[in-house]
């Protein structure tokens, strides 16, 4: 049947991975990197889209509670 590629729709991604996979790059240069790459907003979607943080409405319910 017809088969997805994924290295041949992001070879520039693939790329990266392969370079953080073989030791040229770490795996924090290459976040870090990223991370600031992408402007504030970019960075709050991908991190709740990841669940890395909570919502925001989450965290100002734990501040109220710790009032």
């Amino acid at each position: 049947m017809w088969g997805f590629d994924h290295r041949q729709s992001r070879p520039v991604t693939n790329e990266l991975l392969d370079l953080a996979e073989q030791g040229v790059l770490t795996w924090e240069q290459l976040a870090r990197d990223a991370l600031g790459w992408m402007s504030e907003a970019e960075v709050q979607r991908f991190a709740q889209a990841n669940d890395y943080l909570q919502e925001q409405e989450d965290e100002e319910d734990h501040a109220d509670a710790d009032a």
